[in-house]
């Protein structure tokens, strides 16, 4: 049992770590969310997530891997349960506060509420706390023996520093978003308009005699007249509406998927019916490198010209945070958080045909591969 029990842990810790690490940076931009003003109000901190993202995520890692091959036991198990109180800590807050609705624990492979993400981090510690006591009754915790086993956590450890750098330097060697390579973007939009989510308003009541509050849907507050008959102590408390989920509905980030001229006119549908699109994204644009700027401000015509050489058909669009921030191409304006769930480069390029995504890479790949 003590041994299953320490794989299965290992295991979880391993393919949790693994999936941040092929996106490290959406694992920063939750992170992002969480030092928010909203949220922990630690803003000094967002200046530094990607840095903390990494740690997290390498952490996890060798832990997992040192717990997989049972070396510095004691430490590894400490570390461990320290990281499973700091992550109930979060989730629980999340959860209570309803201010995070997605920790981020499995990236966009498996995606949990923050009650389930809190739950998973309570089950975690209570299988290292058992795997703690039984290793003490054998003996078996201050287990040091492990030289042999070094050359594999070593060989864990590069092969999980390459995955970051990679998906720092490109993009995510797994797509696990919902604007992978082969998605068609009018076919999910159809999915989501034929399958809506369904939400009900709830109102706060108040009873004005004992100062209790509860919070009641519609259908109870018209079909039950202790509510509203003449007399009633029951008042409703105005600006605590609620809306609350009562069918849910096909779920795509897709949804926000939403291009605005500079008059404010939504124009996806024409953009997603055109023969070839190449869009120029940027989420940050007040954080793009100079080599980047450079390009989009002076070399942007060279590179079109020569792409339509060979893409006749081909439109070109940017879209950014910031009204008319690109100069040489038409100007759109989207939603940051948005631009940042179709991928995490900045800038980024991201190739259309007929709604369909058939490319998506940096704009610095995106010129190698068509341009140099």
């Amino acid at each position: 049992m003590k041994k299953i029990l320490r794989y299965i842990i290992a295991i979880i810790f391993i393919a949790s770590g693994f999936v941040k690490a092929i996106d490290v940076k959406g694992f920063s931009f939750k992170l992002e969310e969480y030092f928010s003003p909203d949220v922990f109000n630690l803003t000094f901190l967002q200046n530094f997530t990607l840095e903390i993202a990494i740690f997290v995520v390498a952490l996890e890692l060798v832990l997992g891997l040192m717990l997989l091959l049972k070396m510095k036991l004691k430490c590894t198990l400490i570390s461990l349960i320290a990281l499973c109180v700091f992550f109930a800590f979060l989730t629980f807050y999340s959860a209570y506060f309803n201010k995070v609705t997605d920790c981020g624990c499995f990236g966009d492979a498996i995606k949990f509420t923050p009650w389930q993400s809190f739950w998973k981090d309570i089950t975690l510690l209570f299988g290292l706390l058992i795997l703690w006591i039984l290793n003490k009754k054998s003996g078996t915790l201050n287990n040091e023996k492990g030289f042999l086993k070094t050359p594999f956590l070593g060989i864990g450890i590069l092969i999980s520093a390459f995955i970051i750098y990679y998906g720092i330097a490109h993009e995510p060697l797994i797509d696990f978003r919902d604007y992978k390579i082969g998605t068609d973007l009018n076919v999910e939009k159809q999915k989501i308009a034929a399958n809506p989510s369904e939400y009900k308003t709830c109102y706060t009541m108040k009873n004005t005699k004992t100062g209790e509050e509860k919070v009641v849907g519609q259908d109870e507050y018209v079909n039950q007249k202790e509510y509203w008959e003449e007399g009633t102590p029951w008042q409703i408390q105005k600006g605590k509406e609620v809306s609350v989920l009562v069918k849910q509905g096909y779920q795509s980030s897709i949804d926000k998927f939403k291009l605005e001229d500079e008059n404010g006119n939504d124009i996806t549908e024409q953009i997603l019916h055109l023969p070839k699109v190449v869009i120029f994204f940027s989420y940050a644009p007040e954080k793009i490198k100079e080599n980047d700027k450079n390009f989009l401000e002076y070399g942007i015509e060279d590179f079109i010209f020569n792409y339509k050489e060979l893409n006749p058909k081909s439109e070109f669009y940017g879209v950014s945070t910031q009204k008319s921030f690109f100069k040489k191409v038409k100007s759109l304006t989207m939603d940051g958080t948005a631009i940042k769930t179709i991928a995490r480069s900045n800038p980024f390029v991201l190739v259309l045909e007929n709604g369909k995504i058939v490319e998506k890479k940096s704009l610095e790949d995106f010129k190698k591969e068509n341009f140099e």
